[in-house]
């Protein structure tokens, strides 16, 4: 007959000025990371590389395959839910299935991704907004001074209380998305070009023409930022429903949005012209789909919401990253002032400034170097965070089986084993085509594309250095393991 051991304690509950407060529910959760995932600036930016360098009309069929892989990935994520300790999101839920060496790796592989990925939208915004102030007569200034502007503004929000960043991300994101759902209305409702709507994204032959591994890679980078809601873990309102909701939700909204977004963009042009017009400009193909169907005051509109979509993206990344240098000050992993909350704002202020000047020299050290905003510090530096992110993905699904089988505590298949499986297989394979395509996410360079990928795996394996040489870092993930004792017989 099966006994289950006794559990060990649960590890002691933070002390007072180390705790993050709040009571977000779904809605809430689920507006941060889906601006994250900054959906105008995929549509706008990444649909019409995706076609011209992708499969061409084929195109919106990647976010479907990448939505299904994800969705395999976030059965066993939210599985493990309630048996992870803290809110450190990634590295606890890898740290608790595969050891601390592997926890600590991901942690610091997590801060390279993150922390480039915002550097990544820091030097795009700074461009896209001093080009439209210059359209409407305004100065010309460098690209780096708008981009400390946003740093300065997202500096305070992220200061103050997470109520406040989720109630502008949502209005922002409200906005983006409303317009291109309007634009998708209506090209459906026009029926799009004499061709009518498209229908290539339902034919394999189509799917798999052109370049369908450079499609995938593009689709699967407009994800990134969905898979943080566990961080928001302590500020959520019920946290072991909340946060498998949330991420349902956010998989499921996102996935949705860029599909029926990438149809549409098809739709509208056509099967036979997307991709001449996709290669031709691809910068303003959605501006000027949007004046073509909507009018030219909506193409104005689409221009500054795209602006509104980078910062939401920034903001809602400066969230995410100061959540997990908060997690690592409380688990003496960086220094403990990183883990203190402010006793006003409940915040977590000291790893708020922290990531604020992360970015700033970030900024300063690419502006120093001369580096293009777009051409090389959103694109190298998106390049990493895609890799990076991925990889952790494809931890997390080895961790929850490992977990799982190890411990008993869950016996149910399909989300314990069969779904996670699956995960593992599905992103293992956009793995390799993020790696192998790593040297076009730089730049062309393939000397940047070997560096990137040697970052990541120093970082992976400094987690194993750091746990030999600090036995005290992340010890509740120690605890989180031995408290779920496997069933004995």
């Amino acid at each position: 007959m099966a006994t289950v051991s006794d559990p060990a304690p649960p590890p002691a509950p933070a002390p007072e000025g180390h705790r993050l407060t709040g009571r977000l529910g779904v809605g809430a959760i689920v507006f941060m990371v889906v601006a994250a995932a900054a959906p105008l600036t995929v549509v706008a930016g990444t649909v019409p590389i995706g076609i011209a360098a992708g499969n061409g009309p084929g195109y919106p069929a990647t976010y479907l395959v990448s939505a299904v892989v994800l969705a395999f990935f976030a059965v066993g994520f939210t599985a493990m839910t309630k048996h992870v300790p803290n809110a450190g999101a990634f590295y606890s839920y890898i740290g608790v299935g595969l050891g601390r060496g592997w926890g600590l790796g991901s942690a610091l592989v997590a801060l390279v991704s993150y922390v480039t990925v915002q550097g990544a939208v820091y030097g795009y915004i700074g461009f896209a907004l001093g080009s439209l102030v210059e359209s409407y007569g305004g100065p010309s200034l460098p690209w780096w001074l708008w981009t400390f502007v946003v740093l300065a503004v997202a500096g305070v929000l992220g200061f103050r209380h997470i109520e406040l960043s989720s109630k502008v991300l949502g209005v922002l994101l409200v906005a983006e998305v409303g317009i291109v759902l309007v634009l998708d209305a209506v090209v459906v409702g026009k029926g799009g070009t004499d061709e009518g709507l498209s229908s290539a994204f339902l034919n394999p032959t189509e799917v798999l023409s052109g370049a369908p591994g450079l499609g995938l890679m593009f689709a699967i980078a407009g994800f990134i930022g969905f898979e943080a809601t566990a961080i928001f873990r302590d500020e959520a309102r019920d946290p072991d429903r909340t946060i498998p909701r949330a991420t349902y939700a956010a998989l499921a909204i996102i996935g949705v949005f860029y599909t029926v977004s990438a149809w549409a963009v098809v739709s509208a042009w056509g099967d036979s012209a997307v991709v001449a017009e996709a290669a031709a400009d691809p910068g303003n193909m959605l501006v000027v789909t949007a004046q073509d169907y909507l009018g030219t005051a909506a193409g104005d509109v689409m221009q500054v919401l795209f602006i509104t979509s980078l910062f939401a993206a920034v903001l809602s990344f400066h969230n995410v990253l100061s959540r997990y240098f908060f997690s690592l000050g409380n688990t003496g992993v960086v220094p403990a002032s990183f883990g203190r909350s402010h006793p006003e704002h409940s915040s977590p202020h000291v790893a708020s400034l922290v990531t604020t000047v992360v970015g700033a020299v970030l900024m300063a050290a690419s502006a120093i170097a001369g580096l293009d905003p777009v051409l090389e510090v959103f694109t190298w530096l998106a390049g990493i965070a895609s890799v990076g992110i991925v990889g952790l993905m494809l931890l997390a699904c080895i961790a929850v089986v490992v977990f799982f089988r190890r411990t008993g505590v869950d016996r149910r298949p399909w989300q314990t084993l069969v779904a996670p499986v699956l995960g593992v297989l599905g992103l293992t394979a956009i793995l390799v085509l993020l790696v192998e395509n790593l040297p076009l996410l730089m730049g062309g360079s393939t000397a940047l594309g070997i560096g990137a990928g040697v970052l990541l795996l120093v970082a992976l394996a400094a987690g194993f250095v750091l746990a030999a040489a600090r036995p005290s870092a992340a010890r509740d993930l120690v605890r989180a393991t031995r408290s779920d004792a496997a069933p004995q017989i």
